[in-house]
C-alpha cells in the first residue's frame, strides 16, 4: 500500500475522545447493501438509546442523506475555514441521527499537509460530544481511502452476501486488513439471506479460506434477511427501520444494534408466517 508524504496507511484519525465507539461499515464491492445497512443501524441505535453520528465516507457513491431523506451542501473541507465549526456541517437526519456527508471533502481531506490535518482534527473532536457512536460508512474495495478508514476505526463490520464473488471480495477485505494490523476487531454481517443457515454457510466458507491462508478466524455479528420492504424504503428515502418496523431485515437490524451495545451473540429472528409459506411450497 503506498504511503503519503505526510501519514501512513491506518493513521486517520477523527480526534474523537475515547469513549466515543467508531465503528466503520465496509464491504468487499458494492451493492451489497453496506450503506443502507450504516444507515438503519445507525437508526436502530438512535432507537435504543444512542447518540449516534454517521459520516459518509463513501467516495464514489455518497448516498447516506439520500436514504437519510433530507440533503446538505455543507462539505467536510468546510472545517478549515475559521468562521466554520463541527456543528455547521453536521445535518440532523432520521429519527435525529446527525451525520456528515460530502464524500469529496473526505477524499480531499486525505491528502491534506499536516497543519490543515491538526485543523481538521481539532474541529472533528467535537463530534464526540454530540455522540456515543460514530458509523463511518466508507466505500467498497481495497482502494487507499477505503484501508484508511477501516484501520482508524476501532471496529469494523464488514457487509458480503452469499453470492460466491462478494464472498470472495470479503476475503480480500480480510486479507488487506490482517496485512496491516494485527487487531481482530473486524466482524461479519451477512445480508440478503433466504434463512439462518445460509448465514452459517456463508461464515464457514470465508473462515475456512482465511483460517487455511491468513491463520485468521472473523466472527458474525448476525445476519440480514432478503426483504422486499427494504427495496420499498429506499424508493421513499426512509429508513426500513422506522418505515416497517416489524418486517424481518427491520427486526434483524434491531438485533443487530442490540448485539453491538451487549456484546452478546444476536438472537434468533423468524421468519414466521412468510418462513412457514416459504418452507411449505419450497422456496
Amino acid at each position: 500500500m503506498e504511503e503519503s508524504t505526510s501519514r501512513k496507511v491506518g493513521e486517520l484519525d477523527f480526534g474523537m475522545a475515547q469513549d466515543t465507539r467508531v465503528i466503520a461499515v465496509t464491504s468487499g464491492k458494492g451493492g451489497v447493501g453496506k450503506t443502507n445497512l450504516a444507515v438503519n443501524l445507525a437508526v436502530a441505535l438512535k432507537l435504543l438509546g444512542q447518540r449516534v453520528m454517521i459520516i459518509d465516507a463513501d467516495i464514489g457513491m455518497a448516498n447516506v442523506n439520500l436514504l437519510m431523506g433530507s440533503v446538505t451542501n455543507r462539505s467536510l473541507l468546510e472545517l478549515l475555514r475559521s468562521d466554520v465549526e463541527a456543528e455547521d456541517v453536521v445535518k440532523d437526519g432520521a429519527a435525529g441521527v446527525k451525520y456528515i456527508s460530502g464524500a469529496a471533502g473526505v477524499e480531499a481531506a486525505l491528502s491534506l499537509n499536516r497543519d490543515e490535518q491538526r485543523k481538521l482534527h481539532q474541529k472533528l473532536g467535537r463530534c464526540s460530544e454530540m455522540a456515543d457512536i460514530v458509523i463511518i460508512d466508507t466505500g467498497a474495495g481495497l482502494n487507499r481511502n477505503v484501508i484508511e478508514f477501516v484501520l482508524a476505526a476501532e471496529e469494523v463490520l464488514l457487509i458480503t452476501t452469499p453470492e460466491p464473488t462478494a464472498i470472495a471480495d470479503a476475503y480480500a477485505v480480510i486479507k488487506a486488513y490482517a496485512t496491516y494490523t494485527d487487531r481482530r476487531d473486524i466482524k461479519l454481517v451477512v445480508n440478503r439471506i433466504r434463512d439462518e443457515e445460509e448465514s452459517f454457510e456463508v461464515v464457514a466458507k470465508i473462515n475456512q479460506t482465511t483460517k487455511n491462508f491468513l491463520d485468521v478466524t472473523v466472527d458474525c455479528l448476525g445476519y440480514i434477511y432478503e426483504d422486499k420492504a427494504v427495496l420499498d424504503a429506499v424508493h421513499k428515502q426512509e429508513p426500513f427501520v422506522l418505515a416497517r418496523p416489524n418486517c424481518a431485515a427491520s427486526r434483524c437490524v434491531m438485533e443487530l444494534a442490540d448485539s453491538l451495545l451487549s456484546g452478546e451473540k444476536m438472537n434468533s429472528v423468524s421468519l414466521g408466517w412468510r418462513g412457514f409459506l416459504e418452507r411449505l411450497f419450497g422456496y
